[in-house]
């Protein structure tokens, strides 16, 4: 039992490993990478505070991890609570 738990956490590495080589990131992949919720992925996506692919053919969102690297080295605000001011700033303009 012991050792089927170090080999899916071993298995769980290295597809965190092998996920940090893509050059394209989906949302769970790049929860994964920034350590992220995705529910703050998400928040950020809809307030286009986070940059993404902008394919209008494609509903799921993409990231490219080169973008994604120069905007978390520019020291984004991923605070809840600047999340959730700009999240009723767009919903109080959208109600006008």
């Amino acid at each position: 039992m012991d050792e089927n738990k170090r080999v899916e956490d071993l298995l769980k590495d290295i597809k965190g490993l092998l996920a940090s080589n893509k050059k394209i990131l989906n949302v769970e992949d790049l929860a994964q990478y920034t350590g992220l919720s995705k529910s703050k992925i998400y928040k950020l996506t809809h307030l286009k505070l986070i940059p993404t692919g902008n394919n209008p053919n494609i509903r799921q969102k993409f990231f490219d991890k080169e973008r994604i690297d120069a905007w978390l080295l520019g020291e984004p605000n991923l605070s809840d609570e600047f999340l959730e001011k700009e999240f009723n700033k767009k919903l109080l303009s959208n109600r006008k």
